[in-house]
């Protein structure tokens, strides 16, 4: 399992050549930086104390050249630094995402959407920010140790208090930040989680507005995030604390090697420059110690977001095992018509077999579903009406091998479906969820397929206002619910999957308008599987035969119009 550490060690070895680019410039600055009031000191000793002008301009002729070059080390430090550290959150974002849409799912789990999206930017941007506060201390070293050399040639002592005393701040500092670190996981995790929350209520909006559910909505929101922002208060006062007092204890070290400097001056054991050019050195060290102090702040949020990181892309699989290929080995089809070859190939470019479309549930237990059979023939159109909505998920789930059953199997052709791999059987399957979401664009965008004004007939969205053009937002929100149902089942149908699985695709639509979409899902959907999972009379009444799923089992399937007849349970779970 990967851990936070390894999340971090792996962004710093990928920028390694440019972190180590940035740490060289970033150190040539630092030793620019300490070297001037030593060079001002010689100045003072050789050019003002001897007046001398040759000498003079000689020095601030050096100290122009070193400005010069301390000046060009830090904006392109600072810029291969920066670039390094965009291009290390930019590959956990990647990496992040891809885990997250891996077909084998399972990174969701336990997790909102929002949190999801706080991993892939703020946590991914905070592990690669460590990137540049790796650079930063390297360079901050390497400003302390020039001034310890110079110190230590000048005086021992002075050298000695430098050379000790920087140590027990860096651990300090280190103490310090143990706190920040915990309190930062903490916030991160607060936040993830009103931020998810907020989405999942903007997204459900309308309906919360139907059911006049606001004000609870809106008060179970304010919690969180007072939750939230008590969490992100608790962090920021750890961040100030700490701070404050390496600031602190970094002023005091500071003005002690000032007096000791200042003491030994008027000794006569270091000189008038020398004198200026130690307590020069003793301002110049406040600054790596205050940029080493926000290192070490960096790094604690660096650890946490990286743990968090590290979670997410070790979390299991929701399906394991399954290689195989859909069709492979399946025969040819039965009769005219019902087996469909695929053209598409997988990413190593070997295509899919002749998929007929048979399906077989056989003893099928999972979540709600216990021991549930049923034989879907190739070609055949079969509604499912569930009395229990979680078992309609549950079945959902395991024809689309979203999840693998904890006992009995889903064939294709033939062939369990833990055998294949799932991104392929995703080629012959496809499982149209209810809550569908549409891509900012326009319908034409959206559905895409082979035959989209055929789809777009069929499932009604041809009616809109605009035709294909009509303009869709982020998440369909300039859509109506119905118009987004049926942009959505036009795009299900578009794809020409040999077999398609639809859950409730006409709920926000007319009486007229779904009976006209059941009769276009039937007529586009000649010769190829269709399993409606659905309790709508007008699509049950299109499908060759419907299978009632009741107490997790098949407890009878006939026509519709037999069911309505002779079973008292389906006339409840349909018509109520």
């Amino acid at each position: 399992m990967e851990s936070g550490r390894d999340v971090l060690l792996r962004s710093i070895a990928g920028q390694r050549r440019r972190l180590a680019a940035g740490s060289l410039l970033g150190a040539g600055h630092q030793a620019g930086e300490a070297l001037v009031p030593v060079l001002i000191g010689l100045a003072i000793d050789q050019a003002v104390v001897g007046a001398s002008w040759g000498r003079l301009l000689m020095w601030l002729a050096v100290l122009a050249v070193v400005y010069v070059g301390l000046s060009f080390s830090y904006r392109f430090g600072i810029r291969v630094g920066e670039r390094a550290a965009e291009e290390a959150a930019h590959d956990l974002r990647l990496a992040v995402v891809s885990r997250v849409l891996h077909p084998r799912g399972g990174a969701e789990e336990g997790r909102l959407p929002g949190a999801l999206t706080s991993i892939a930017t703020e946590d991914a941007r905070r592990v690669g920010a460590v990137i540049m506060a790796v650079l930063a201390g390297i360079a901050a070293l390497t400003g302390l140790a020039v001034s310890t050399v110079v110190l230590l040639r000048m005086s021992i002592p002075l050298g000695l208090i430098v050379l000790l005393g920087t140590p027990a701040l860096l651990w300090l500092g280190h103490l310090l930040g143990k706190p920040l670190e915990r309190r930062s996981e903490v916030e991160q995790e607060r936040v993830a989680h009103a931020s998810g929350m907020a989405a999942d209520l903007v997204a459900g909006l309308r309906v919360l507005k139907g059911i006049n559910a606001e004000g609870a909505a809106v008060e179970r929101y304010r919690r969180t995030s007072r939750d939230s922002l008590s969490a992100t208060l608790r962090a920021a006062r750890a961040e100030a604390l700490q701070n404050g007092v390496v600031l602190a204890l970094t002023g005091a070290f500071i003005a002690l090697i000032a007096l000791v400097g200042g003491r030994f001056a008027i000794d006569g054991s270091i000189s008038l420059g020398q004198l200026v050019s130690a307590v020069g050195l003793a301002l110049f060290l406040q600054g790596p110690l205050q940029l080493l102090a926000w290192v070490n702040a960096e790094l604690a949020q660096g650890r946490a977001s990286a743990a968090r990181v590290a979670a997410l892309l070790s979390a299991p699989h929701a399906v394991t095992g399954g290689g195989g290929l859909p069709g492979a080995g399946a025969g040819e089809p039965p009769g005219a018509g019902a087996g469909e070859p695929l053209g598409t190939t997988s990413g190593a470019g070997e295509p899919l077999g002749t998929i007929t479309g048979a399906v077989r549930l056989r003893g099928l237990t999972y979540d709600r579903l216990t021991g549930l059979d049923a034989d879907i023939a190739p070609g055949e159109l079969v509604g499912v009406a569930a009395t229990d909505p979680a078992a309609a998920t549950a079945l959902l789930r395991c024809l689309g091998r979203q999840a693998d059953p904890e006992s009995g199997s889903v064939e294709l052709d033939g062939v369990p479906l833990r055998d294949l791999d799932p991104a392929r059987l995703r080629e012959a399957v496809l499982v149209a969820e209810h809550d569908a979401i549409l891509f900012e664009g326009t319908v034409r965008t959206n559905i895409g397929g082979t035959a989209p004004a055929e789809a777009m007939a069929a499932a009604g969205a041809d009616q809109l206002p605009g035709g294909e053009d009509t303009r869709v937002s982020e998440r369909g929100g300039s859509l109506s619910g119905g118009q987004r149902q049926r942009v959505a089942l036009a795009r299900a149908l578009a794809a020409g999957r040999p077999v398609l699985v639809l859950h409730d695709p006409t709920t926000a639509v007319d009486a007229v308008t779904e009976a006209r979409i059941a009769e276009g899902i039937r007529r586009v959907r000649r010769g190829r599987t269709t399993i409606v999972v659905t309790t709508s009379p007008a699509l049950l009444a299109v499908a060759d035969r419907v299978l009632l799923l009741d107490d997790g089992r098949v407890t009878d399937a006939a026509p519709h119009a037999d069911l309505l007849r002779r079973n008292a349970g389906y006339r409840t779970a349909v018509l109520a």
